[in-house]
């Protein structure tokens, strides 16, 4: 059985061995992620280059995410590289302090912290373990008092319950990044914090403007990771091309118990705008340093799996981790067992809805046409990626092949969920089209002699939205 959801990793120093990569793509890896909050552009440009290598050897297409670091709303550095907090100590966030910090006060990369805060507003600093109430304010200096103490490293985050920072979403550091991304041609562009769809316009914005010289145009996924960020949902999703669930500094704002509903309702949504998903953020933590998930992780990632993730993402598991393979390995297992279990109903997704274009009519009638008549296949002949990606938003168990000349968009349809991409010359005979699609099926082993499947094409062909056509083929 083949794997329906995708899985997006982590490039970092432990999986950056050449040999190492390989064997996360052949475990199952579809996106590689690129961490832009570590690192220099060369860095990022060199392993970009080495995953392109890496997809060659193997014979797979994979993408790449550039993942921005977004604002750096965190604590400055200590003179011991730490300190213990105490609980009811009093402890100085300080703007304008250069000197490192100490168990009374530190400094801040975020130096608009003063003006966000009010006495009565709560600090929460790296992922919510340490807790600080706000008691006053004094010009660049915010007075704490401890209410949840313990260790606090250099460079922590800083979240404030309930949400409020001002930071903008993209920085300078973001936009010359975004050129760094756009020059090794990055499928999708992770754009960190934003709190509405300006946001998002402004970094699709500077992406296109960065890749022209290259007609290079990736696809926009908005971590939704401030709680700001929960109202404007359906604006935001709008303006992109899919959501990040990012539960890390989300559940920080908005509280440990709230994300799970929030998790389900994105997933939801996404899928009923067409829009691509990515569940993140500890799923196979305990994995950095031990050979098997814990029962938690493993329900964590099958739930995702049943809510309809596109994909499931892993962090410092394949990035810094003991096991990045063995993690991968799992995360496959239980993405393949969690489907087994799926439900599919796809009938009651055309009840009441209506299409106002013709391509997506099409693919949702390739659908439901193969669904009822058991085909073996479905084939999208696409240029653009669309058509696949409409027929992704649908659980059914029948698998979708995107067939497509361009290789940015085989790289692109890796993580839409059921749609395996597959690379075939353009033809612009539709016959010719036809035939070589199903051959490329048959010599992959995916059809054999008397299986019936369902293609999708345009005529004429090579048109990008220009779907327009559904036959129903038997093998011969």
């Amino acid at each position: 059985m083949t794997r329906a959801t995708k899985i997006v990793a982590t490039l970092g120093p432990a999986s950056s061995d050449p040999a190492v990569l390989e064997r996360l793509l052949q475990a199952g890896v579809d996106v590689v992620r690129l961490n832009f909050s570590h690192g220099k552009a060369q860095d990022h440009i060199d392993r970009a280059t080495l995953v392109r290598e890496a997809a060659a050897r193997v014979g797979k297409p994979v993408a790449l995410m550039a993942d921005l670091q977004g604002p750096k709303i965190r604590v400055g550095k200590f003179a011991e590289g730490k300190v213990m907090l105490e609980a009811r100590a009093t402890f100085v966030l300080d703007a304008a302090r250069s000197e490192p910090g100490d168990v009374h006060a530190v400094g801040l990369d975020y130096k608009e912290l003063p003006r966000d805060v009010r006495p009565g507003d709560s600090l929460l600093l790296n992922d919510g373990l340490i807790k600080l109430a706000v008691e006053e304010v004094r010009g660049e200096q915010v007075v704490t008092r401890v209410v949840l103490g313990g260790e606090l490293s250099n460079n922590k985050g800083i979240n404030k319950a309930g949400g409020g920072l001002t930071a903008p979403a993209l920085t300078a550091k973001d936009m010359e990044d975004i050129k760094t991304a756009m020059a090794f041609q990055a499928e999708y562009l992770a754009v960190s914090f934003p709190k509405s769809a300006t946001d998002m316009e402004m970094a699709r914005q500077l992406a296109n403007v960065a890749g022209e010289s290259t007609r290079h145009k990736p696809a926009m996924i908005a971590k939704i990771e401030r709680s700001e960020a929960i109202p404007q949902l359906e604006s935001i999703l709008k303006a992109s091309d899919g959501i990040m669930v990012a539960r890390g500094d989300l559940a920080v704002e908005v509280g440990n118990a709230a994300v799970p509903a929030l998790q389900k309702r994105m997933i939801r949504l996404a899928r009923e705008m067409d829009k691509v998903v990515i569940t993140a953020t500890q799923m196979m933590e305990s994995m950095i340093l031990a050979p098997v998930p814990t029962r938690a992780e493993v329900s964590d990632v099958a739930n995702a799996v049943l809510d309809g993730t596109d994909a499931v993402m892993l962090s410092a598991e394949t990035a810094a981790g003991k096991y990045p393979v063995e993690t991968v390995e799992h995360m496959h297992l239980i993405a393949l067992e969690a489907e087994r279990a799926e439900d599919t109903s796809i009938d009651t997704d055309f009840t009441n809805k209506r299409f106002a274009r013709i391509d997506q009519s099409i693919a949702m009638g390739a659908l439901f046409t193969a669904h009822h008549l058991g085909c073996k296949a479905i084939i999208a002949l696409t240029e653009s990626g669309s058509t696949a990606l409409w027929m992704s938003r649908h659980n059914i168990k029948v698998p979708i092949f995107g067939l497509t000349s361009q290789p940015g968009s085989e790289r692109r349809m890796t993580l839409y969920r059921n749609v395996r991409p597959i690379l075939m010359p353009r033809l612009g005979d539709r016959d010719q089209a036809l035939a070589k699609a199903e051959a490329v099926l048959v010599e992959r082993g995916v059809l054999r002699p008397g299986d019936t499947y369902a293609i999708t094409c345009g005529e004429p062909m090579g048109y990008p939205g220009g779907t327009n056509m559904l036959k129903v083929c038997q093998v011969r």
